[in-house]
């Protein structure tokens, strides 16, 4: 079942079950998914629907790291619930062993030794652990293998 179909079916049983959170994150995602589809001008496809459940999750994981430096606990925990929902639909995270590998592959493969060279190893290993790796984190670990 395409994700974008799975999505809908949660949204159904949550609206049964009164989960409020889950209703509110899963119209949020139909919503945005609506308007990537619009943009595109065509459906999306799984790769497309993870890209925008990673955006998503990226906004909730920075909106708690802010409200948590404000004090706000109340909109810490609602976020945080949100965030829940969408890791579910997302692929599995890589663990920090496999992306070290990961990175390192890359650097051999590319023969990088400078950090000016950063980019390349970037690109590569983004479109290889595409929505199993938060950009950041594969940010600092080429930089400090690259060091």
């Amino acid at each position: 079942m395409p994700l974008a179909e799975a999505i809908d079916s949660d949204l159904k049983s949550a609206l049964k079950s009164s989960d409020k959170i889950a209703v509110s994150t899963l119209r949020i995602v139909k919503s945005t998914i609506k308007n990537r589809e619009i943009e595109k001008g065509s459906p999306l496809s799984d790769d497309e629907v993870i890209s925008v459940l990673t955006t998503l999750s990226k906004q909730r994981k920075e909106s708690i790291e802010h409200f948590a430096k404000g004090g706000r606990d109340d909109l810490v925990a609602s976020e945080t619930a949100e965030l829940e929902v969408l890791k579910k639909y997302l692929p599995e995270q890589l663990s920090d062993e496999e992306l070290d590998e990961i990175v390192k592959r890359a650097i051999s493969e590319l023969g990088v030794s400078d950090k000016k060279e950063m980019g390349k190893v970037m690109k590569k290993v983004m479109a290889e652990t595409k929505g199993r790796a938060d950009g950041k984190l594969v940010n600092q670990k080429v930089a400090s293998l690259l060091n």
